[in-house]
């Protein structure tokens, strides 16, 4: 075990997968000479070598389409977009040719493709530097969704990505990648806590892909989130002083029914929490499974809490964010229900 925060952990476990399987492939731009704009692929290139960690042109849709290729023929590509917000012009590439490939061919060809991307505000990066839009692709059928919310998490998970035969989009959230955030909307300028690092294995293991984590036991009411608001919902349920149960979703597609509806069926209340816009976002999918398969046990409606309906706001990056006042409200206001 080391102490590791979410940018090591992923590098370990670039570094571990690119050690032990000669298929594995890293590529983007800037992760090879210059080792990534957050790190998370430094050194990678040293030990390795250009032909397995390189530099690519600014054309996200050239890097995904390249990925295609590869893991059509027989190579694991793990593929960075530097920015979720650059992720668009290789929408086409995603959509019509890596998550049909398995389908279009009758089974005959696969591409274990992975693309990393970090995501999310939190370094007054504006709205080009700052998105949210795994709700996006959790509506395309035939990739998968992840996003961590530790460093123990993002490793266990990058690896099964990787090891997975079918393609992933591995989301990052950029605000914890040096540490969990400590829920306090007033401390923009130093958004860490004093504990940036978590105990993480240096060697490989696998956490699979499609199950959620109970990160806080309770009984009250069911708090769903993933990403950075596993944090900041912790700092709100202390703020509302309820005995709420937080799930960590963590796998976005495929949805781990079985934990979430569990909890609600308990608890009989639920907050959904996450960081992008409201309308049409992964919460309403949320909200929607949670209606079907546990109506009878609901004492309260169904409550969400999440980003504006706005382009992001820099100025008001901070009120953007639902930030532990907002989710204690709404935690409060569906325990007071009838």
């Amino acid at each position: 075990m080391a102490q590791m925060n979410m940018v090591q952990a992923i590098n370990s476990a670039l570094d571990v997968m690119l050690g032990r399987d000669q298929r594995v492939v890293v590529f983007g731009e800037d992760v090879g000479y210059f080792g990534g704009v957050f790190r998370c692929t430094d050194g990678l290139q040293r030990k390795y070598g250009e032909h397995r960690v390189l530099d690519t042109p600014i054309a996200e849709g050239g890097i995904v389409a390249a990925a295609i290729g590869m893991g059509v023929n027989g190579l694991r590509p793990v593929a960075e977009i530097q920015f979720a917000d650059y992720i668009y012009p290789a929408f086409d590439q995603i959509v019509s040719e890596l998550a049909r490939l398995r389908y279009r061919t009758a089974g005959d060809y696969c591409a274990p493709v992975t693309i990393r991307t970090p995501c999310g505000g939190g370094i007054r990066g504006g709205q080009t530097h700052s998105q949210s839009p795994e709700g996006v692709f959790t509506h395309v059928c035939g990739i998968k969704v992840v996003m961590p919310s530790n460093p123990y998490d993002a490793k266990g998970l990058l690896i099964s990505s990787i090891e997975d035969e079918d393609p992933v989009v591995f989301f990052e959230p950029k605000r914890i990648y040096n540490g969990p955030f400590d829920g306090d909307p007033h401390k923009p300028a130093v958004p860490w806590s004093t504990h940036p690092k978590g105990e993480v294995p240096e060697g490989h293991y696998a956490i699979p892909i499609g199950k959620a984590e109970v990160v806080r036991p309770g009984k009250d009411v069911t708090v769903l989130t993933y990403g950075t608001m596993v944090h900041v919902a912790e700092a709100a349920v202390r703020l509302a002083e309820v005995d709420a149960e937080i799930i960590d979703v963590r796998t976005m597609v495929p949805l781990d029914v079985d934990t979430l509806c569990t909890s609600v069926s308990k608890t009989g209340r639920c907050v959904i929490v996450h960081e992008a816009t409201r309308f049409s976002g992964f919460g309403a999918e949320l909200s929607a499974t949670v209606q079907e398969e546990c109506f009878w046990q609901l004492e309260a409606p169904i409550a969400r809490v999440t980003g504006w309906d706005t382009p992001y706001p820099h100025a008001f990056e901070w009120d953007y964010f639902p930030g532990p006042a907002r989710i204690a409200a709404a935690i409060r206001g569906v325990m007071e229900a009838r």
